[in-house]
Order: structure tokens, then sequence, then C-alpha cells
């Protein structure tokens, strides 16, 4: 018995529908492949992403060193930054090596930093060092997922805020939002004191006594940022409970980098972005 090999063209490898002989050839990832930058103490966006595994996509990670961890006060929290702006480059460099259909970057301070303008810079430099390929930032990814959820800014809509972060995180994050044209009624940050566990390990009962302190009457939606809190649990059911938008940013990053690529898969029980839109 004699084996056929047909050869594939290498050049096509983008091409997610290249068939030889009638066979898919690009079985792995033949929808979309989704790079994820995260930072090397984060534990909670790769935990999520693998909630979220429709057929044909594949998630695939790169980590950036975070040699300063401590986060215990504003300077910290400042240097935290600093160091990260001279380590994401490697990290993006290395994963473009396995030419993912889009980027999406899984921590949100930076995205944030300095408001619509801060945002626009950094959102700047990271597509320079992807190239053509499509990008998701949690900044942008919020906004795209509020107004989907039809909470959309300049239209006198009002939020709250839950943070991981130390005050001056709250005060960008604050600025953002303000930026996009929402009435930012409260940001409430959690102030933990390092990049790792201090916010992995944040209990669901805290997270939920946070919800209860910002909730209002006249909020319209509550949004959690800081990549390495994962709520995509426990805020779907508190979505239900409240009945109003409740956002978890790594909820709408996924989102946002599966609907960028074309993957309209939608699922239950991970609230009403991906049960409606």
């Amino acid at each position: 018995m004699s084996l056929t090999h047909a050869t594939i063209d290498l050049s096509r490898t983008r091409d997610r529908d290249q068939r030889t002989d009638g066979h898919l050839d690009n079985y792995i990832g033949h929808r979309a492949k989704i790079g994820v930058i995260i930072p090397s103490t984060n534990t909670s966006v790769e935990y999520d992403c693998q909630r979220l595994i429709p057929r044909g996509v594949s998630w695939h990670f790169s980590r950036f060193m975070i040699e300063h961890a401590d986060l215990s006060d504003d300077d910290n929290f400042i240097r935290f930054l600093e160091m990260l702006r001279q380590t994401i480059g490697a990290s993006i460099e290395s994963l473009m090596t396995c030419k993912p259909d889009h980027v999406m970057m899984g921590m949100s301070a930076e995205t944030f930093w300095g408001g619509i303008e801060g945002n626009d810079g950094f959102v700047e430099k990271i597509q320079e060092a992807v190239g053509d390929v499509g990008l998701t930032t949690g900044a942008n990814a919020v906004i795209a997922a509020l107004e989907a959820l039809d909470v959309s800014g300049n239209v006198g809509k009002n939020i709250a805020v839950i943070t991981p972060y130390q005050p001056i995180g709250d005060k960008n994050v604050h600025l953002f939002f303000e930026d996009s044209g929402y009435n930012v009624k409260q940001v409430l940050g959690l102030r933990c004191e390092n990049a790792h566990d201090a916010i992995a390990l944040v209990p669901d009962h805290q997270v939920m006594d946070m919800v209860r302190q910002v909730d209002a009457d006249d909020i319209d939606a509550i949004i959690q940022v800081g990549t390495n809190l994962s709520t995509a649990t426990s805020f779907p059911v508190i979505e239900k409970w409240l009945e109003k938008p409740v956002l978890p940013i790594n909820v709408a990053t996924a989102w946002h980098a599966l609907r960028s690529c074309g993957v309209r898969d939608q699922y239950d029980h991970l609230g009403r972005l991906f049960e409606e839109h």
C-alpha cells in the first residue's frame, strides 16, 4: 500500500480554508489562532481563556517578565509599569513567531493609563510591534463590549468600576472611562500589594462585597478591570441577580478577540455578552 503525501503551500498558511484533496490542511486553529500577551505573574487570563475554546480556535500565550511585582503603594505601582514597558517587547517578538491571526493583550493597567490619549499611544506602539495583525486591548475591548450591551458613552450612562489597583491606578481608570463619555460614579480599588497572588487569590465573597458597595439604582453597568482578578464565573450570576451588565475584563477581551476573528460562537453561563452578542 502506498501513501500519497500532498505538498502544502506554506505561503498560504493564513488561509484557514486551505484544503488538500478535500480535507482541511490547517486543522489546528483553522478558524483563528489568537496570540495572548500576559505578565509572567498572571495566572487568571489562561484560566479564563481555557473556558472558551470554540471549535477550530487556539490560544497561544507569551509571558513578559515582571521583575517588580510590588504594588503596595502608588510609587511601586508606577515602578511596576515602568519595568513592564521594558520587557513586553520581547514577549511580543516571541509570540509573533507562531504567526497568530490576532493578538490580545492580557493585561489592563497600561491600557487605561493616561486616559484616551494614553491608550491611543499604547495601542499605536503595540500595533507597530505586531504589524498588520488585529489587536485587542483591555480598554478598547471593554468599550466595545459596553456598546454591544447598550451602555454607550456620551449618552448619560452611569458606571462603576472595580479594580485590584492602588489609588494611582484607579485615577487613570476613572480618567479613561470619563474620556470615553461615561459618568463614572465610583472606582473602588482593592489596593492589592503585589502583582501575583494578592490579586489572583482574592476570594469571591470579597468581590461580591465590592459589587454591593458600588451598585445603586442609577448605575447602568459595573465593570471589573485587572486581568489577574478572575470574575468570569461569579459575575454572570451577579449580572442576572442585578439585572444589569456586570462585565469582567477577561470576558470582554476574549469576546472582542473572537469576534474580531469572525468567530461568533455563543455561550451560556458567561454573561449577556457571550449569550446575546
